[in-house]
């Protein structure tokens, strides 16, 4: 006679649909499965905040306990609520696809405000009681308010319905696998690179006895061998900071063309400023040791930074540089002034897109009180540019999160395929995106505004030095020389290919083009 196995469980809402998920997956490679539902030391004290809560696994203990007595034989658990070791005796057997680990910010319709970053308005009260969301939120956006929420998902979206919150940040994949009514809310996904999440967010882990070989077998063929390749890394960092799911920790990795991308976040608490990192590497060997070990040096390789762009101190890049000990300076290499001063609007009506590849093109084009039809959508290159856009009354369709413009290019091309794009742009601009668009894309440009060399501007003796365009390498590198010492960062490829035509090779590319990309690889070289 066929085994049946008993599933144990958390009684939420969302805890149902994972077992019921894992129950199917059971069920459509032949072996019946039951549910049996289990109360935690998480769901008794649900008037407290996480921090409240004392010790580790008070999501899962009582659903351990239950599995070491026999009396169920597989807990179904969101992977990121586990403690990084397990208990003696038990083992996860197998881990579930990995739905997407973005952060969603949910706004109630008078909490929204599209001219600042995320679309929230100044001084908003948001709802979460994660450490790690809380100290990520606030370094981007320092003039909210953060307010612990306790409850499940459809709660918490209910209390922001009644205006208890101007915001929730939740976990995407709750959301989606709930099918939560999100209408007349307004809903702005965080990627992973923004908001880095916690580790193994959005996989499930099978968790069972570890002499139940047989189970194990079975289990094999529900397993995704790749997930857990990559969360083991996520977790193996949360393990040698020794930190649980309650502490500021966010840690991602991805397998992209057989390389390994990791981003870690680390604050000391929930108010206190992350510090972020990002590396590659083709193998996972060693790989979360190398990461803690950068946090945990104590000597620093650099004391100095200097970036070709002023630098606001309540900007992120200076903030988290700051946090680091190190010395900001900032001041263009260029100056910029307008080659046109109007323009036929007409021109918008043949349009499907506009595309801005940096600030100032965002700043002269709008100077020139475009009137944009609602129909024309708009994409940008980066974080930074989409920041000046929504200070002019504008949300992106789409934003470029990579320093790499081919890549940037082939993503925009499948969003954009087969319209015309209107590209403002400096006058003589390397037209490094257009350059890459496929064929079916028809091109306008427009040059808006011209950069010449800043006379006035001196060289800097700086550690490190960031450049922000091609423009910028060009009106430094014609006057001055790099010291042998200095370390040297592009803000993107196309900027790195102008280093390289002055003869410099030896530089850095963050992963994004924007201040939280910069600053992530300053920490590379610190």
């Amino acid at each position: 006679m066929q085994r049946t196995i008993i599933i144990g469980t958390r009684g939420s809402e969302l805890a149902l649909w994972q077992a019921n998920h894992v129950k199917d997956e059971l069920a459509a490679v032949g072996v019946e499965a039951e549910i049996r539902i289990i109360k935690t030391q998480g769901d008794s004290f649900i008037n407290l905040t996480f921090s409240k809560l004392v010790g580790k696994g008070f999501f899962t203990k009582e659903l351990e306990d239950e599995l070491l007595a026999g009396s169920i034989d597989l807990a179904v658990h969101s992977h990121k609520d586990l403690p990084t070791e397990q208990p003696p005796g038990l083992v996860i057997a197998a881990v579930s696809q990995r739905e997407e680990p973005f952060e969603v910010l949910l706004i109630h319709p008078d909490g929204v405000d599209i001219t600042r970053q995320f679309s929230l308005r100044e001084r908003a009260i948001v709802g979460s009681s994660s450490a790690r969301r809380r100290s990520q939120l606030l370094a981007y956006r320092p003039d909210i308010e953060l307010s612990d929420i306790r409850g499940n998902v459809p709660t918490r979206v209910q209390k922001l319905r009644d205006g208890e919150y101007d915001a929730i940040l939740l976990a995407k994949a709750g959301l989606k696998r709930l099918q939560v009514d999100l209408s007349g809310l307004h809903v702005e996904e965080l990627a992973p690179q923004e908001i880095v999440p916690a580790a193994a967010q959005g996989v499930l882990a099978l968790q069972i006895r570890e002499e139940d070989t047989e189970l194990a077998k079975i289990l094999e063929k529900i397993h995704h061998p790749e997930v857990k390749d990559t969360i083991r890394v996520e977790r193996e960092v949360l393990h040698l900071f020794e930190g649980g799911c309650r502490m500021p920790i966010g840690a991602y990795c991805v397998k992209e063309n057989g390389e390994y991308l990791v981003w870690v976040s680390r604050a000391g608490n929930d108010d206190d400023y992350p510090v972020r990192y990002h590396t590659r590497a083709y193998d996972t060997e060693g790989l979360a040791r190398r990461i803690v070990d950068k946090y945990l040096k104590k000597e620093k390789a650099i004391k100095s930074v200097f970036i070709t762009r002023e630098v606001s101190e309540d900007s992120y890049f200076y903030r988290a540089l700051s946090k680091q000990g190190l010395e900001i300076t900032g001041s263009s290499m260029i100056r910029t002034f307008p080659v046109i001063t109007t323009f036929s609007s007409s021109i918008l009506k043949r349009v499907d897109w506009i595309f801005f590849s940096s600030r100032n093109a965002v700043d002269y084009f709008f100077r020139l009180k475009p009137l944009i039809p609602k129909k024309t959508k708009i994409g940008v290159m980066g974080r930074g540019s989409e920041s000046e856009l929504r200070e002019n009354g504008r949300e992106p369709a789409f934003v470029g999160t990579s320093a790499d413009t081919a890549r940037v290019a082939r993503e925009f091309s499948r969003e954009a395929a087969g319209t015309t794009v209107l590209f403002p742009a400096a006058k003589d601009s390397l037209r490094a995106i257009q350059r890459e668009l496929g064929n079916d894309i028809r091109i306008i440009d427009l040059p808006i505004y011209e950069t010449v060399a800043n006379e006035d501007a001196d060289a800097s003796g700086a550690d490190v030095l960031i450049f922000t365009s091609p423009s910028n390498v060009e009106a430094y590198l014609g006057p001055y020389l790099i010291d042998a010492h200095q370390k040297v960062i592009a803000i993107g490829k196309s900027t790195g290919q102008k280093l390289e035509e002055f003869g410099v090779s030896n530089y850095l590319v963050p992963y994004s083009p924007d201040e939280v990309g910069l600053a992530e690889i300053v920490f590379e070289l610190v």
